[in-house]
């Protein structure tokens, strides 16, 4: 499941994407148009700029935007910034893997492979979609 932070990231990275090349989207209008709270939307926007996602000015024509084309941030990106990993459980993390608790040594996991397709399969459809692209509502 993708967290609260997840979603409110991919929300204004896509407005950015929408505005890309406009010059600066102020925070109150992204937070306003995506019903994203403000001050969840100031952190969340510092970490992708310190990701180098996203470029900020401050000032009374500051605002914040792509640093990169669209087409170069992959929803497979977003995810992995924000949530850390692709994988459902910490097993089947490639570069945040761990033993998962209370369970089978993972060469006799079933769970385990089932859990490295799944996200070998999201990888591949996450990494293949960029922002700028564009689905019919």
């Amino acid at each position: 499941m993708l967290s609260q932070k997840t979603r409110y990231a991919i929300r204004a990275l896509q407005h950015l994407a929408d505005h890309y090349a406009q010059g600066p989207v102020p925070l109150t209008e992204i937070a306003e148009k995506q019903n994203i709270p403000s001050k969840f939307l100031t952190v969340i926007l510092s970490e992708l700029s310190r990701e180098g996602l996203v470029a900020t000015q401050r000032g009374r024509d500051g605002g914040y935007w792509l640093a990169l084309s669209p087409i170069d941030i992959s929803y497979g990106d977003i995810v992995r910034l924000t949530r850390g990993s692709l994988a459902l459980v910490p097993c089947a993390s490639r570069f945040a893997h761990e033993q998962c608790k209370n369970c089978l040594p993972e060469e006799e996991c079933r769970l385990h492979r089932v859990m490295l397709r799944v996200r070998d399969e999201m990888a591949g459809v996450l990494d293949s979609i960029s922002l700028a692209e564009q689905f019919p509502t």
